[in-house]
């Protein structure tokens, strides 16, 4: 918390002198492009190029259905615009869109949202037009297997100066993660490496959660736990005994059906109103896309009480592993059924039965999975800052942007000083 307050004092400083700086005439032209007025830009810019497919063969950290990045390509979330950046015969998917650096701040960072809660005229400087490698379909980044990265970097530089995009994040890049290969793995050291050599802040991305499935049954899993964790999810798990289950594959002829998918968009749209973290808007046309794709090992569970449907998962299944994608609530309806941790058990159970070796459980929510047994594989995200004077603030605020990692740091040290962790 002193630490966060600290790095606060300091910008604060930066923030006045960024202040007298917005009198010039120069600085007002950047103040207009940095507010992130998508309707100032050109319309292009912010819709979907049609029929893009990304050569998912040529890249690297694809640990879901390679379709998955087409059908974000084709269908980008509301307000963002996709585009593949083309480096020596390859091709790596990437977007715009305008982003609130209040979006990912630390949990102890309180001072600063205080700030700005305080001075709201100064909330359009912290949201800026930025240019992301990836997508938010995918868990990690996906880029191809270059000798060196300086044509891409080269590249992204470019596009981000045309676009006006004042930042430009490489986001998601895995770091050491068990779910890929050796050389995935060396080729993001190599790629956060050269980011950092081209003049990139090297910032603590989200933690991944997953389980491996290295136990016979879902007994021996909750063995790991404390006798009072056990008791509990036990007593939750007789208490979801009502709730029915029915499992669908994408591709299913239902999810032909336009008020179907209306009411699954909707129960969608229900979760992310109540998100803590409001970044993309996946469009009807994305829904629609995904549900009907019979080739990519898509599953559905829907989760009814009394023939009722509440909720449901879509999950894939690719390879060794199950990826949890997506969720859709009715409200009160699904915490009062706990499916947020039934489905996390009914998970297990079907990567058991079918054999797999990992639950990957996605981005989000990191107190939450670890208290249900998850592991953490941690990311970097190479953040190049276009403006001086915006680099000359953000770098002292980096550590308020690495919550994922101040929150398993903390665990780490609280099991180091004989506390229980993140299992309590």
């Amino acid at each position: 918390m002193s630490q966060a307050f600290s790095a606060w004092r300091v910008s604060e400083l930066v923030l006045k002198e960024f202040g007298q700086a917005m009198i010039s005439t120069d600085a007002n032209k950047l103040a207009s492009t940095q507010a992130g007025d998508v309707s100032a830009k050109p319309a292009a810019l912010y819709v979907s190029l049609q029929e893009k497919t990304a050569e998912t063969a040529d890249l690297l950290n694809v640990v879901e259905p390679s379709y998955l990045i087409d059908t974000f390509l084709n269908n980008p979330p509301i307000d963002f615009a996709s585009m593949q950046i083309a480096v020596e015969n390859t091709e790596t998917p990437a977007f715009l869109a305008e982003f609130d650096l209040l979006t990912t701040l630390d949990d102890d960072a309180q001072q600063v949202r205080s700030f700005f809660e305080k001075f709201p005229f100064l909330r359009k400087f912290v949201r800026f037009p930025t240019l992301f490698v990836g997508t938010t379909a995918t868990e990690y980044a996906n880029y191809p297997s270059l000798l060196n990265y300086q044509p891409l970097l080269d590249a992204l530089l470019k596009e981000a100066k045309q676009r006006g995009a004042q930042l430009v994040i490489v986001k998601d890049v895995p770091e050491n993660s068990p779910l890929l290969s050796a050389l995935e793995n060396s080729k993001a050291e190599q790629l956060i490496r050269e980011s950092v050599d081209a003049g990139a802040l090297s910032v603590a991305g989200q933690a991944l959660a997953y389980v491996p499935i290295d136990f016979s049954n879902i007994d021996e899993f909750l063995a790991r736990m404390s006798k009072t964790r056990r008791k509990e999810f036990r007593k939750k798990l007789k208490d979801s005994a009502h709730v029915q289950i029915e499992e669908l594959k994408c591709g299913d002829p239902k999810f032909a059906d336009p008020e179907f998918l209306e009411v699954l968009y909707q129960m969608y749209e229900n979760v992310f109103v109540q998100s803590e973290i409001h970044f993309d808007v996946l469009s009807r046309s994305f829904f629609h896309d995904l549900l009907n794709n019979s080739n990519g090992g898509g599953r559905v569970f829907f989760y009814r009480v009394d023939g009722r449907l509440i909720g449901y998962n879509i999950c894939f299944v690719i390879g060794d592993r199950l990826v949890d994608k997506y969720v859709g609530f009715i409200y009160p309806d699904a915490r009062n059924a706990n499916l947020y941790f039934l489905s996390w058990f009914y998970n297990l159970e079907f990567a058991l039965k079918n054999g797999l070796k990992f639950y990957i459980a996605g981005w989000t929510d990191p107190k939450v999975k670890a208290a249900l047994g998850a592991k953490f594989t941690l990311t970097r995200h190479a953040v190049f800052i276009r403006n001086p004077i915006l680099r000359k603030i953000l770098k002292p605020l980096q550590s308020l942007f690495e919550s994922d990692q101040n929150f398993l740091d903390e665990c780490s040290s609280g099991s180091k000083n004989g506390g229980s962790g993140a299992k309590n």
